[in-house]
């Protein structure tokens, strides 16, 4: 049984606990508190709402609603689908979202400045890889031809840009502008579009805010623009892009409508790679400090559950995903990449156990590396468009990336028997800086501690004191 508390929805369980706690508390009588309350406290703000966009790494979320974590820890959450990236941003600078699903780059993006100005932080990330980039039946025809085959006639992959760059050429030289989607000017998607693109001689464009020009077109052989994601198949079915690169489901949509082929995972462009994050201004954190511990440790839960017993519980997750207040497409469009598949061209089904990861490999975990490669990107594609030191992405990264509040909530549950150190990294060791890293689709190595020597490697982008 459920009853309404300040308009939300909560159990039976959550409605007393409260009402108890307020009765003894103006009768004057002791209040036992468990350890891990009196540890960090009470959450000082309890009634919450979070945004979130309609894609199948929002599981955290959904699953720390759904399976109680939240109210576990004193909260009673509001899970709210937003129509855009921008919307749910606006929505968490403005107050109305006490925080929010999102792309990794936006926390890095507000707080430079670039776009809407907001000191944004991410105490959590959210998943590891997700994506896909899928290109229309007809590109897909024309592409076929150039990529080399398996033994028994099926694509060989990882399938590289340097088989699309024949197609874009022959399109331009009809006259026809190669046009491609992705979600955000700052969503991993566009940065691993570019970095896809550029590995294989397609230049996907420079941005020069500093003259005016945010399109991100300047000197492009693909012009890329910014589609929502669950517009992404309908865009592509009306021939308004060839090709998208976005988030679950909208990719394997793509392959159960029959309408275009995800030619590559952003899991073969860069192996494990940071997705979303959790964003929250940094003005909530510092006035709400136990809240916001307490978030985290829900959803460090919950990233727990996903994966635990070699993704047992995902056929679960997918059918709470499946929800229409959560991604709302059908089971089994979810199901086809979150239980450790993912489907090519119709009928080529491939394993890909690590499509979605949620927890292992540390991936809660935030890194200043990875904040640090979000803004390499940044500075390679015009969107940062002076030269900076490497220090001054050390900074950036420290400003936003919060292990710190991180640590505090793994702490807090490893001392409740809810997880254990092993999962977690070695806090008293722990620099916030992954060892380099070498498996790109392009060979290069990046290691965050020297962005400049990673941005010189690339033939395609600004390095230097280049500009657009």
């Amino acid at each position: 049984m459920s009853r309404t508390y300040s308009g939300q929805s909560i159990t039976r369980r959550g409605f007393f606990r409260r009402g108890a706690l307020g009765l003894a508390v103006s009768m004057g009588l002791a209040v036992s508190i468990t350890p891990a309350q009196a540890e960090i406290g009470y959450p000082e703000k309890e009634d919450l709402k979070f945004g979130f966009i309609k894609l199948t790494d929002m599981a955290p979320l959904a699953v720390a609603y759904e399976k109680g974590y939240f109210e576990d820890e004193g909260l009673y959450v509001t899970l709210e689908a937003q129509a855009n990236w921008k919307v749910l941003l606006d929505g968490v600078i403005d107050g109305q979202l006490d925080g929010a699903h999102m792309l990794a780059g936006q926390p890095l993006a507000a707080t430079i400045g670039f776009g809407t100005k907001a000191h944004i932080v991410t105490p959590f990330s959210m998943d590891l890889n997700g994506n896909g980039i899928t290109v229309s039946n007809e590109v897909w025809e024309l592409m076929k031809p150039h990529v080399p085959k398996q033994a028994d006639g099926k694509p060989q992959h990882p399938i590289k840009a340097d088989y699309l760059k024949p197609v874009v050429e022959k399109y331009k030289a009809e006259g026809k502008p190669f046009k491609m989607g992705m979600v955000f000017p700052v969503s991993t998607h566009n940065y691993e579009l570019r970095y896809w693109l550029a590995a294989g001689g397609i230049h996907p464009g420079y941005y020069a805010p500093d003259k005016g020009d945010i399109t991100g077109q300047l000197k492009a052989d693909a012009l890329l623009s910014v589609t929502p994601p669950p517009q992404m198949p309908a865009t592509l079915e009306a021939g308004t892009i060839y090709g998208y690169c976005v988030g679950e489901p909208w990719n394997q949509q793509a392959v159960f409508k029959g309408i275009g082929v995800p030619v590559i995972t952003d899991y073969e462009i860069w192996k494990d790679n940071p997705e979303k994050v959790f964003g929250m201004t940094k003005e909530f954190t510092e006035k709400y400090p136990n809240t916001t511990v307490r978030v985290v440790k829900a959803l460090l839960r919950a990233a727990k559950w996903l994966d635990e017993n070699d993704n047992a519980n995902r056929p679960e997750a997918v059918k709470i995903l499946s929800k229409s207040n959560y991604v709302g497409a059908d089971y089994d469009v979810i199901a086809n990449s979150m239980t450790g598949t993912f489907e090519y061209e119709k009928g080529d089904k491939r394993a890909v156990p690590d499509f979605n990861v949620f927890f292992r490999y540390f991936a809660t975990y935030p890194y200043y590396s990875d904040a640090v490669w979000y803004l390499t990107q940044m500075r390679r594609w015009g969107q940062i468009a002076e030269a900076k030191p490497d220090s001054w992405y050390d900074e950036v990264a420290r400003s936003v990336y919060r292990p710190d509040i991180y640590e505090t909530a793994a702490k807090e549950l490893i001392a409740e028997g809810k997880l254990s150190a092993t999962e977690f990294p070695d806090f008293a060791k722990e620099d916030g800086y992954r060892e380099p890293q070498t498996q790109f689709i392009d060979g290069v190595t990046y290691d965050g501690t020297k962005p400049n020597d990673y941005l010189k490697q690339f033939p395609i982008g600004l390095k230097a004191d280049e500009r657009p």
